[in-house]
Formats: C-alpha cells, structure tokens, sequence
C-alpha cells in the first residue's frame, strides 16, 4: 500500500477534474495521461497509484459522479 498514491491521486482528481467533465473515452484518457505525467514529475511511481484502486481509468471515469455528491 501507498498512502501516498492514494493522496495524490484523490487531491489530484479534486484539483484538475471539473464537477461537469465529460466521462468519454478521449477525456479519460488525456485525464489519466496528465495523472501519471503530474505524479511523475514529483517523483510518485505509477505503481503507487495503480496498487490503491481496481482501475485508474474505472476511477477517472467515475470522479465527476462523485464529485457532484459532495
């Protein structure tokens, strides 16, 4: 377990999709390329995120339903 994956990837979801985002294929994608890139950058593996949820992509897809809840 990574606790800080999961940190980042729920503070990234927070900070970088909007409340309305669409849910398509294209959008999740360029979502899910910017995720590992930003993790990247401050030194977070893709493992330590992969290994906190069933499916990144399942998750991205899913955030603006979540996100709307709040």
């Amino acid at each position: 377990m990574s606790p800080r994956g999961i940190d980042f990837l729920n503070g990234w979801i927070a900070n970088n999709i909007p409340e309305k985002a669409k849910s398509d294929a294209v959008t999740v994608s360029e979502f899910t390329h910017k995720l590992f890139a930003d993790a990247k950058a401050i030194g977070i593996k893709r493992g330590e995120i992969d290994e906190e949820v069933d499916s990144v992509y399942q998750t991205l897809v899913e955030a603006p339903v979540h996100l709307l809840r709040r």
